[in-house]
C-alpha cells in the first residue's frame, strides 16, 4: 500500500508516470485521484460526433463500419477505419503501422477511441488514436469497462483518457487514503461520503446517483479547505499591527468636502463611512473597492487618501498605464485645487502636493518626485510601476489605493505594500470584476465595497453589433455616425486590438478563427482620414508612442481639439472626456468581456446619448458572438461578469493564475456553486476561531497543507 503523497514514478513507473507530469501536472497518488472524470460515457450508448471539437483529445465510443488497410510505402502501413455513432454519422480515423488493427477491428466491432480531433478533406478525424475493444458478444470486455458508467478523463497528446482509466483504476487498488480530512461532524450534518467512498465512487460509478453523491463531497472538500485556509488568513490579518489614520478636525477632508460643487451620491457616503471606521482600526484594512464605470470610486479613494494625508501619513495611487497615471495626476489636482498646492502661489491654508512618477519622468523631474515622496512633502503619490523600483521611498506610508487591480500581480502590489514601515492599508479598485476578482469576492478573501448608483447626468450608452460578416455595409453606417456626432460638437473613439508594424506586438493579433492579424491602429488610421472620415480632425494614440506624445494628444483630446481618437486599449481605464459619444471597437470579438465593458465606459460620461459599436466578423452562434451580444444586451457590470466567469471559469483561487486553466477548484463553480461556499465558510470560521492553528484537526491541517504549497502560502502572505 502507497499513501496520497507517493510520487506517481514510484506507483506507476517513469513511462506512465513522466508524460503525466510533464503535460498534466500530475505528480502524486492524490494528484491522480484528484484529476476528475470530465464526463461519462453511457455503456451501449455511443458518443455522438457532433459534440467533438478541433484540436481537443477526446475519447469516444463508436462502432466500426468499415475498416481497410494498405501498405503506401515500404515502411508506411495506413489503414482507414470508419466509425458511427448513436445518430448515424460516421467518422474517419487513419491508424499507421498497425497492421493487426484490421483483425481487431472488424464492422460491427464496438471500441473506445482516443485521439487528437483534426479536420481532413472537410471532415472531422481522429488522428492515428489509441483503441479499446468494448465488445459483449466476443467476450473481450475488460475489467476496465465494468461499470455502467465509463470516465472520460482531461487528456492531452501524450496521455490519453485510455492511459488515465487504467491508472487511476490501478492507483485505487494500492492506495492507503489515511485519516478523512473532513471532521466527522462536519461529514455526518451534512450526509456527505468519507473520502475514500468519494474518491471510488467518482472513478468507478455504478450510477449517476454515484457520480452525484461523489461530487457533492469533493465540491465541499474544495469549498472548505479554502475557506480554512482562508479564515486562517484573515485571523492572521487581524493580528498584525497597522497604524490607525484618523483625519484631524479642520483639516483636508474637510475642507475638500465643502468644496465640492456636488452631493456625493448616496453610495459614495456610506461606503465613505465604512472606509473611514476601518482606517481607523490599529491593524491594515483590505478592501475591495467594486464598482460600474462612472459609479465615482476614484472620488470614494481620494476622500480616503486625504484622511490618511490628514492623520500625517501618506497615500500612494498604483495606475497600470502612464496615460492612466497622467489622467489621476490631472482629474485628482483639479478636484483639489488650490488643496493640492502646498508650497505653490495660490495654495491653500490647509493643503498637500501632489508627486507624478512614471517610468518616461526626465531626471529632474524623477529627483523632485523622489524627494517630495521621501520627504513626505507629497502626501498623495501616483504613479506606475516605477512606485515599485527600489529607488522610490516614502516618509509614512499609510495607504496604498491600487486602481483596476487585475491589472496587476500579487508580487507587484506587494513590492509597493512593503515600502512602509508598517503594514499599510489597502485598498483595491474594479470597474468590472473579472472571473477570478469574483471568485475571491465570494470565497471571501476580501471585504467587499460594491458602488452600484452612477451620478447624476450621466447618460447610458446603447451598444449594437456590427456584424460585419454578414452584413459588411454597416460598417460604413458606423463611420456615418461618427460624422454624425461630429457635426453635433461631439467627438468619438475608434478602438483597435494592436498597433501595427508588426503581426506579433500584442496576444490579440490573430483571432479566434486563426485566420488574419486583427485591425491595427496604424493601418486604419490612414485610411479614415483617405476615406470615411475625411476632413475630421483625426489623431491616433497607442502605447509606443513616446509619454510626452501620449500626454499632449489626450490633453488635445479633453479639450475639443481632436475630433476622432483612432487608438488601442490604452484608453481602456481612467480617461475621462464627457464631450466623447461614439465608440467604433473594431474586431470586438478579439477582446473580453471585462476589456469591452471598460471600453464602452469612455463614453457616455456627460449629458449627451452615447452610442458603442462593436465591429466584428464573428458568426452567430460562435462564443465570440455570444460574448459580443451579452455586451450588447446589458451595461451591468456585475451581470457581464458573470457571463465573463461562465466562459473563463474562475482561475486559480489560491493562485496567481487568472485564467482559469491549472486550478485547485476542479468540480467547485461561482456560478452555480455560491451557497455552497457561503456555508462552507460560516463552517470554515466557526472551526478556525475554535482551533485556530488547526491542533485538533490534524489531518484537516495536512490537507491545508497540501493546498498551500510553499509558492502559494508566499501568496496568501502577499496578497
Amino acid at each position: 500500500m502507497v499513501g496520497l503523497d507517493a510520487r506517481l514514478v514510484s506507483v506507476l513507473g517513469d513511462k506512465t508516470a513522466k508524460p503525466m507530469e510533464a503535460t498534466l501536472d500530475l505528480h502524486t497518488a492524490g494528484d491522480l485521484l484528484r484529476h476528475y472524470p470530465r464526463r461519462y460515457a453511457e455503456r451501449g450508448r455511443l458518443t455522438g460526433f457532433a459534440e467533438l471539437e478541433v484540436g481537443e483529445h477526446a475519447t469516444v465510443f463508436a462502432e466500426v463500419t468499415k475498416c481497410k488497410g494498405r501498405k503506401l510505402r515500404p515502411k508506411l502501413f495506413k489503414t482507414d477505419v470508419t466509425v458511427k455513432d448513436d445518430e448515424g454519422r460516421t467518422m474517419t480515423m487513419a491508424i499507421f503501422n498497425r497492421p493487426w488493427v484490421e483483425k481487431d477491428l472488424r464492422a460491427g466491432r464496438r471500441a473506445f477511441f482516443a485521439g487528437k480531433v483534426e479536420m481532413f478533406n472537410k471532415r472531422v478525424q481522429l488522428a492515428n488514436p489509441e483503441y479499446q475493444l468494448v465488445d459483449d458478444d466476443e467476450g473481450v470486455v475488460t475489467d476496465d469497462f465494468a461499470g455502467a458508467l465509463i470516465p472520460i478523463y482531461p487528456a492531452t497528446g501524450k496521455v490519453s483518457s485510455l492511459v488515465l482509466q487504467r491508472s487511476v483504476r490501478h492507483v485505487l487498488d494500492m492506495v492507503d487514503f489515511g485519516p478523512d480530512p473532513l471532521p466527522q461532524r462536519i461529514r455526518e450534518g451534512r450526509g456527505l461520503l468519507d473520502l475514500e467512498a468519494a474518491l471510488r465512487a467518482v472513478h468507478r460509478p455504478e450510477n449517476r446517483s454515484d457520480v452525484k453523491r461523489a461530487e457533492d463531497r469533493l465540491k465541499w472538500d474544495e469549498a472548505f479547505v479554502l475557506q480554512v485556509t482562508l479564515a486562517q488568513r484573515r485571523l492572521a490579518a487581524r493580528a498584525l499591527p497597522g497604524v490607525p489614520r484618523v483625519p484631524r478636525a479642520g483639516g483636508l477632508l474637510e475642507a475638500f468636502d465643502r468644496s465640492l460643487p456636488f452631493t456625493l451620491t448616496g453610495g459614495q457616503q456610506e461606503v465613505g463611512d465604512v472606509l473611514a471606521r476601518e482606517l481607523a482600526q490599529p491593524h491594515p484594512m483590505h478592501r475591495l473597492l467594486q464598482g460600474e464605470v462612472g459609479s465615482g470610486k476614484t472620488l470614494v479613494a481620494l476622500r480616503a487618501m486625504l484622511a490618511v494625508v490628514d492623520s500625517g501619513g501618506q497615500a500612494a495611487l498604483l495606475a497600470p498605464t502612464e496615460v492612466l497615471a497622467q489622467q489621476h495626476h490631472r482629474s485628482i489636482r483639479d478636484l483639489l485645487g488650490p488643496l493640492g498646492q502646498a508650497g505653490e502661489l495660490g495654495g491653500g491654508d490647509v493643503a498637500t502636493r501632489l508627486a507624478l512618477l512614471t517610468g518616461s519622468l526626465g531626471s529632474a523631474a524623477r529627483r523632485t518626485a523622489l524627494g517630495d515622496a521621501a520627504s513626505g512633502e507629497a502626501g498623495i503619490v501616483i504613479g506606475t510601476h516605477a512606485l515599485l523600483s527600489e529607488g522610490v521611498a516614502f516618509a509614512d506610508l499609510g495607504l496604498v489605493v491600487v486602481d483596476e487591480q487585475h491589472r496587476f500581480g500579487v508580487e507587484q502590489r506587494d513590492a509597493l505594500r512593503a515600502k512602509g514601515d508598517k503594514p499599510p492599508h489597502v485598498l483595491v479598485m474594479t470597474a468590472t470584476p473579472i472571473p477570478r476578482t469574483v471568485a475571491m469576492t465570494v470565497y471571501g478573501d476580501l471585504e467587499v465595497s460594491t458602488l452600484t448608483e452612477l451620478p447624476l447626468g450621466r447618460s447610458p450608452v446603447r451598444t449594437a453589433v456590427v456584424p460585419v460578416g454578414e452584413k459588411p455595409q454597416w460598417l460604413e453606417t458606423a463611420w456615418t455616425r461618427i460624422r454624425e456626432h461630429v457635426a453635433e460638437g461631439r467627438q468619438s473613439f475608434v478602438v483597435c486590438p494592436r498597433i501595427g508594424d508588426s503581426i506579433s506586438d500584442d496576444d490579440t493579433a490573430v483571432g479566434e478563427d486563426g485566420k488574419r492579424p486583427a485591425v491595427a491602429v496604424l493601418d486604419l488610421y490612414p485610411m479614415l482620414v483617405e476615406g470615411p472620415l475625411r476632413g475630421l480632425r483625426v489623431e491616433v494614440l497607442h502605447g509606443r508612442m513616446a509619454a510626452d506624445a501620449k500626454d499632449d494628444v489626450m490633453r488635445r483630446f479633453t479639450a475639443g481639439a481632436v475630433d476622432v481618437l483612432v487608438a488601442t486599449t490604452v484608453i481602456e481605464v481612467g480617461v475621462d472626456v464627457p464631450n466623447a459619444t461614439v465608440m467604433v471597437v473594431m474586431d470586438a470579438d478579439r477582446f473580453g468581456v471585462s476589456q469591452l465593458h471598460q471600453l464602452r465606459g469612455r463614453v457616455g460620461r456627460g449629458e449627451h446619448a452615447a452610442l458603442c459599436l462593436l465591429v466584428s466578423e464573428a458568426e452567430v452562434g460562435t462564443p465570440a458572438r455570444t460574448r459580443l451580444e451579452a455586451v450588447a444586451a446589458t451595461t451591468d457590470g456585475f451581470e457581464l461578469s458573470r457571463v465573463d466567469l461562465e466562459q473563463r471559469r474562475e482561475g486559480d483561487v489560491l493562485g496567481a493564475s487568472q485564467s482559469g486553466t491549472r486550478s485547485s477548484v476542479k468540480l467547485l463553480r461561482l456560478s452555480r456553486d455560491e451557497q455552497l461556499i457561503r456555508e462552507a465558510r460560516d463552517v470554515a470560521v466557526e472551526l478556525v476561531e475554535a482551533d485556530p492553528d488547526l491542533t485538533r484537526h490534524a489531518a484537516l491541517a495536512q490537507a491545508v497543507g497540501d493546498l498551500v504549497d510553499a509558492e502559494r502560502a508566499e501568496y496568501l502572505q502577499k496578497a
